[in-house]
């Protein structure tokens, strides 16, 4: 195979996501040193990582219109840097406000990198499915890395050093992309910035699109779930199954590898059957995910959960070619940022969420109403793909 500067573009910038979601699972297998150190609670713990997904939200729409501006090069650059930078902060942090800044602020840097390099690579591929699956497997390989180490790190020197490792995959990150990326050029003249002012109206037209509307609702469902079990996952085997710190950082890990290789088949697939079809096997899988999780804490059976609950996860590889599909080229660095910034944000109350029920509710409950909210977002795909309603 004839290596090509885009396939260049694209390792880096799944390099430039592996930092970006390193920092942002790198503190869930720590959360128990996390709150005895702090004296916090799990809702506590769950309204710092939900701040973390907001914020995270909160940064795609803007990252779109910034790279209009100062092009997707800059915008990169700063998503990386910036994560090193306040995930340092998070490591120092010597009482909990400052931690919980830091961990919001990882966020926000982290939010924008995904929205425009997704919009970089949509430019220069045209199998956009697969191209976003590849894209998406700095995700998993951050998820393979970060539960082991930080884990590991976490048990034997404490949970400081375990988020401090975020740095030393930012550096190089940082200087690679910076060497090896070609600037970009803003897709928005001096001329075409006076239309920002009505940024708010474009952001409302956008959403107010049915079909951005629709796959925003289901997303919002299933990222409520998602990402209430992503930063419970570890605790969850440890109190529930009573498994090892270690140990329920090795499944955690195991969860990304296999969501990882699914979300490369699903964006392939995606591309060649219907997009519906694909999001709709996704979530039902979802569902059955979040009671096997219950039934046995048996390896065999958490491996089998697991497997589910990545490949279940794996449905945004289907998901967002779909809302790009319906975007035109110049409105998609700021549409599918709409659609990015509204289902995370309204999906990162999860954190909040699974952390209370859990408190209020245990596990079993908690884990009953994450299966509901798996099987609404089904049903929505379902209806819409059997009744062809054309969203």
């Amino acid at each position: 195979m004839n290596w090509q500067y885009r396939d260049t573009v694209l390792v880096l910038c799944a390099l430039a996501f592996f930092v970006t979601y390193f920092a942002r699972v790198a503190v869930s297998p720590v959360v128990p040193f996390i709150t005895d150190d702090f004296a916090v609670s799990n809702t506590q713990i769950g309204i710092a990582l939900s701040g973390m997904w907001i914020a995270y939200g909160l940064s795609q729409y803007p990252s779109g219109v910034l790279a209009d501006r100062y092009g997707e090069k800059r915008v990169i650059l700063l998503s990386v840097g910036g994560t090193g930078v306040l995930s340092a902060l998070a490591a120092a942090s010597p009482v909990f406000a400052l931690f919980f800044l830091g961990v919001v602020g990882i966020g926000a840097a982290a939010g924008l990198h995904y929205t425009v390099a997704s919009t970089l690579l949509s430019r220069t591929y045209d199998d956009i499915g697969r191209a976003i699956g590849l894209h998406s497997l700095g995700a998993p390989a951050a998820g393979l890395l970060a539960p082991v180490a930080t884990a590991w790190i976490g048990a034997r020197y404490g949970w400081r050093p375990a988020i401090a490792l975020v740095v030393c995959s930012a550096l190089p990150v940082f200087v690679l992309f910076l060497w090896r990326v070609r600037p970009t050029e803003p897709a928005k003249d001096a001329d075409d910035r006076a239309d920002d002012d009505g940024a708010d109206g474009a952001f409302l037209s956008l959403l107010a699109r049915p079909p951005i509307a629709y796959a925003t609702v289901v997303a919002i469902l299933a990222m409520f779930g998602i990402n209430g079990l992503i930063s419970f996952l570890p605790t969850f085997l440890v109190e529930f199954h009573d498994y090892t710190p270690t140990l329920a950082g090795v499944v955690f890990s195991a969860y990304f590898v296999v969501r990882g290789g699914a979300q490369i088949g699903v964006g392939e697939v995606s591309d060649r059957f219907n997009r519906d079809t694909v999001v709709a096997g996704c979530l039902f899988l979802g569902v059955a995910s979040m009671g096997v999780f219950l039934t046995d804490p048996g390896l065999p059976t958490i491996i089998l959960a697991t497997v589910l609950f990545g490949t279940a996860t794996s449905f945004f590889a289907a998901l967002e070619p779909k809302v790009l599909d319906g975007l035109s080229e110049a409105e998609r660095n700021a549409g599918f940022g709409v659609f990015r910034t509204t289902y995370i944000v309204g999906g990162s109350t999860g954190s909040i969420g699974v952390g209370a029920f859990a408190d209020a509710l245990g596990w079993s409950q908690t884990f009953l109403i994450l299966a509901v909210l798996f099987a609404a977002s089904f049903a929505i795909v379902t209806a819409n793909r059997v009744f062809g309603l054309g969203y």
